[in-house]
């Protein structure tokens, strides 16, 4: 009877081990990823109704939060395969030895095409149907569809959106977390090495610049030509860029958000030109040509700018 007490006691123990040993833990790689993306995600969950908290969780567990190699290589950060795909691809061994999987050139295109596979896909279209809040719900519903061969997917997904409160981000109203003018609102920089955040705004995602940054710092971490950056920004790769400077990575808009439609900006001491229409997310020359105003004008406090 002692010896079957202990066995029972030692098993109990082991059971207990174990389980604590599978609960995930805190990680900063995670939490800097969440903070990168977490505008991204909510913004595809506003426009594809998909769980913010599911796209993070996804993004996280299939990514290795950024660092997998299929990630680094062709930035496709929650593991799709080319089954229809037309586009860049690469290989990697997964259920099988070199496998299809789609390419991207950037994480921004990987996003916006897992909410095109997921809506699109007949195979997922009961999920849809799902409250947006219920991301056990859709945790299961995706492993139940066949997204992954992991048995332990949806619990894998449920534990990371509880662990970091992925959750709270499934009920948010709105993508665009600034004013247009991107004002003391903004998040500070952050520091020790992590990943910058990036923001919705006027179509485009931006960063801010910290202290040292480059336009070829910035290409790297994002996966984007550090070229292609600057002139997005009107500017030459070799430029310096300020603290908390604006630096979108697209190509900016002819024109402001819609809300500014009527509403001109007015210029105040020490902006320029190229700040306004940084601050609204448009293009230089966008800016002039709908003031009838040329490159050698100097504008002046007061005056009055369209935007939209």
């Amino acid at each position: 009877m002692v010896a079957t007490r202990r066995i029972f006691f030692l098993l109990t123990v082991s059971l207990f081990s174990l389980a604590v040993a599978a609960q995930p833990k805190w990680n900063q790689a995670y939490q800097s990823y969440i903070e990168q993306y977490r505008d991204i995600a909510i913004r595809e969950m506003l426009t594809y109704n998909i769980p913010a908290s599911i796209t993070l969780a996804q993004g996280l567990l299939e990514s290795g939060a950024g660092r997998s190699e299929l990630t680094r290589k062709g930035n496709n950060h929650f593991g799709i395969k080319c089954h229809g795909w037309t586009g860049r691809k690469t290989y990697h061994d997964d259920d099988e030895a070199g496998e299809c999987f789609r390419a991207y050139d950037n994480a921004l295109q990987s996003f916006e095409d897992h909410s095109k596979f997921l809506s699109q896909s007949r195979r997922y279209q009961s999920l849809f149907s799902l409250p947006r809040t219920d991301y056990r719900g859709w945790a299961r519903g995706l492993k139940a569809a066949g997204y992954a061969t992991n048995p332990r997917y949806a619990e894998s997904l449920i534990q990371i959106i509880e662990l970091y409160k992925l959750y709270q981000y499934d009920t948010a109203t709105s993508y665009d977390r600034f004013t247009a003018r991107h004002s003391s609102v903004d998040k500070p920089a952050q520091v020790n090495g992590t990943l910058h955040s990036i923001y919705r705004y006027n179509d485009n995602y931006y960063l801010r610049a910290r202290r040292g940054d480059t336009y070829k710092l910035i290409g790297k971490e994002v996966q984007i030509s550090y070229r292609k950056i600057a002139r997005y920004n009107e500017r030459s790769s070799k430029d310096q860029l300020r603290e908390g400077e604006i630096v979108y990575l697209k190509k900016k808009r002819t024109r402001a958000d819609r809300q500014f439609k009527g509403h001109p900006h007015i210029v105040k001491a020490g902006e320029s030109m190229y700040d306004i229409a940084q601050m609204y997310g448009i293009r230089l020359k966008s800016l002039y040509k709908k003031n009838r105003l040329t490159p050698d004008y100097q504008i002046r406090p007061g005056d009055k700018l369209r935007v939209y």
